[in-house]
């Protein structure tokens, strides 16, 4: 949809977005994102799923399971369409990434001490995790790998672990972020979302020498 709105989210923070004609997206999964003309892929709002969207003619109410609620007032309606996109391949990594992630299957215990690989490409309803491992204490590891350790893959592993938290099957989950090199941005993130980083040198970890792995 596109529409003169204005957007307003309550939760842990408060914010509002004034009155101007924004992109608003409704994916099939749930997630709801707000975007304008302009600062490339990142939206300006975002409600994650699981959430349920109320609508009325003239405003959505979008509630989290948390109690975090996005309004979304809407002024003028300028576009409304639905599109069935169909099953999506995933993305394809290119050879460095696809060849680390397939090391680090090989060798889980490069990444931690004591990690086990139950499964490589784990799959969920929002795409696969690259490893799924447990630890020496029984725990459910989820791991992300990159070849560039970025802001987007820290977001992308948290929302796994959302998402694999209601698996009871699983028992306590948590996540590990790995990378040839990860920014400090990155870093900063996933420190606040819990997660531990875990750069990788590519040509160390295939001469299988993990004591010169770093871990943050």
């Amino acid at each position: 949809m596109i529409a003169r709105c204005s957007v307003k989210y309550a939760g842990r923070l408060e914010s509002r977005l004034d009155e101007a004609t924004r992109l608003i997206m409704v994916k099939a999964d749930g997630c709801v994102a707000i975007h304008a003309d302009g600062g490339a892929y990142k939206p300006l709002n975002w409600m994650n799923a699981p959430n349920v969207l109320t609508e009325t003619e003239r405003e959505w109410v979008v509630t989290n399971p948390k109690g975090e609620t996005l309004t979304i007032t809407l002024h003028e309606v300028l576009l409304d369409t639905s599109h069935e996109l169909g099953e999506d391949p995933g993305l394809s990594k290119d050879g460095v990434e696809a060849h680390l992630q397939e090391l680090l299957a090989a060798l889980p215990d490069a990444i931690e001490d004591g990690l086990t690989l139950i499964r490589r490409e784990h799959p969920t309803a929002i795409g696969p995790v690259d490893l799924l491992c447990r630890d020496r204490e029984g725990r459910t590891v989820a791991i992300e790998v990159k070849r560039r350790g970025e802001i987007d893959g820290v977001e992308q592993l948290a929302r796994y672990l959302e998402y694999l938290s209601k698996d009871s099957s699983l028992g306590e989950v948590r996540g590990i972020f790995v990378a040839q090199v990860i920014k400090p941005q990155a870093k900063t993130l996933a420190t606040t979302r819990g997660l531990a980083c875990v750069e990788v040198d590519y040509d160390t970890l295939r001469g299988r020498k993990p004591d010169e792995l770093t871990l943050f």
